[in-house]
């Protein structure tokens, strides 16, 4: 009978995954698939399907669940990551990521007699924005009216710039981070100390050996290239950047200066200031209000450019935050079930260990977000699912949360239905599978060196 329970589970993760796959409402999937393993779980393993604070009735108990997680979540994690995309919305309305981009650009200009070096050299400059502008797809897209004009007109062909561009959001790192924020507050740790002691070490040798996989990648597929049709030299239009002043630049990396100045790392001050992410977004919204009271100079044009945060904060909630808790109730079923303990018992009867387990997860991850197309919904699927797992391992959480973190964004990086490769192959005029198909090799080979360098090295 106890293996009944696992069986099950993975039938419906089958039946999930086949149904993201047909593009059916992700967030609805997730929670109908939830809510219907903890009635198969009311049969057949009524001691897993406890919820606290129950109403007495199982029926009711299904809602419970569902208002358990609302609470939870909106408190916590979700009203952090509202705030982020709420500042995210707001960088864009006055101009200041524009003026980031126009900044980060600059060096470029200094390899422009080197075009594929240039094109590999987006990658970091694009994964530093990243941690500052922390929306994939408005990342990509910005840097596709930036950057993509330079490199094609280089003599870079439109698959390789729009191939390093996509790059720029394959490692979702950094306190802003909605991955991240999960993490860390998945595994009940701090979100800078993460980021600087667990998250960098890990990613920056792990983006530069992809940095050197994409430029010898790029380099023969644009030799094949041009030896086919000649080298590809086209009018592409410019990105018209917003009229921001340049000072501006600095407004979308000031939370991440607040939250490493004001963190229990650096204790700079004799009575210690801790700030967390979502009050740094506050103070930096309020910052960048200031300096929009000199430009704008009316105080009704100041007040109503609040709306515009409201905005992205709703935005977020209706798509990231009912996520997560949609992610939460399937989780909650999956372990109801004993899915949890079924990989446990298998993992333990083919000898793996912690890190065997790590390696599992992690490569699953990786496939459902290139399955799914976001790298959001298969982290929060299965990230709350780790503290059990590696408390019957005997391991830290963040151990094995870690790569999940990285892989989950790498996945997507990699899906021809991410939203983000979707829409970057419409403006350079390629297919999404083309990208897909120059992504993968680099992608695939950094997946392979961040699971050496973690677990075994």
């Amino acid at each position: 009978m106890e293996n009944i329970g696992p069986l099950l589970s993975l039938v419906f993760v089958v039946i999930v995954a086949r149904l993201l796959l047909r593009k059916y409402y992700p967030h609805a999937v997730l929670i109908v698939a939830g809510l219907a393993m903890m009635v198969v779980s009311y049969f057949i393993l009524p001691n897993n399907a406890a919820i606290p604070n129950s109403t007495g009735s199982k029926f009711f108990d299904l809602f419970q669940l569902l208002q358990n997680a609302f609470s939870k979540i909106n408190a916590e994690v979700g009203l952090m990551i509202m705030a982020i995309g709420g500042f995210v919305a707001y960088m864009e309305h006055i101009g200041a990521s524009d003026s980031l981009v126009k900044i980060a650009l600059k060096p470029l200009g200094l390899l422009k007699n080197y075009p594929q070096l240039t094109a590999v050299c987006v990658i970091p400059i694009g994964q530093l924005l990243f941690v500052c502008i922390p929306s994939a797809a408005g990342l990509s897209l910005l840097l596709m009216t930036s950057v993509f004009p330079i490199l094609v007109n280089l003599g870079v062909s439109r698959i390789t710039a729009v191939s390093v561009i996509t790059a720029c959001t394959a490692f979702g790192i950094g306190p802003a981070s909605a991955i991240t924020a999960s993490a860390t507050e998945i595994a009940e740790v701090d979100a800078v100390a993460y980021f600087l002691s667990q998250q960098l070490p890990l990613v920056i040798p792990t983006s530069l050996f992809m940095m050197v996989v994409y430029f010898f990648t790029n380099s023969y597929f644009d030799k094949k290239i041009a030896a086919a049709q000649g080298t590809e030299k086209v009018e592409a239009k410019e990105k018209v950047f917003k009229d921001a002043p340049a000072y501006y630049a600095f407004i979308p990396v000031l939370p991440l200066i607040l939250l490493i100045v004001f963190s229990e790392i650096l204790q700079l001050f004799p009575t210690p200031i801790v700030l967390d992410t979502t009050t740094a977004m506050f103070a930096s919204l309020f910052v960048a209000l200031f300096f929009e009271s000199f430009r704008l100079r009316s105080l009704k044009k100041i007040l109503d450019s609040l709306k515009v945060f409201w905005a992205g904060m709703s935005d977020i909630f209706k798509t990231v935050v009912t996520l997560i808790i949609a992610a939460e109730i399937f989780s909650k079923g999956l372990i109801a079930l004993g899915f949890i303990d079924g990989l446990v018992r298998i993992t333990e009867h083919l000898g793996f260990s912690a890190i065997g387990v790590g390696i599992v997860l992690t490569l699953m991850i990786f496939l459902a977000s290139m399955l799914m197309g976001s790298g959001n919904a298969a982290f929060f699927a299965f990230g709350p699912l780790i503290p059990k797992i590696a408390l019957k391992l005997g391991v830290q959480s963040s151990t094995i949360l870690l790569p999940m973190n990285l892989s989950a964004s790498m996945g997507r990086t990699v899906s021809p239905v991410a939203g983000l490769i979707i829409a970057c192959s419409e403006i350079a005029g390629v297919t999404s599978f083309d990208i897909v198909k120059r992504n993968l090799i680099p992608l695939t080979s950094s997946f392979i060196f961040l699971l050496i360098l973690h677990f075994i090295s």
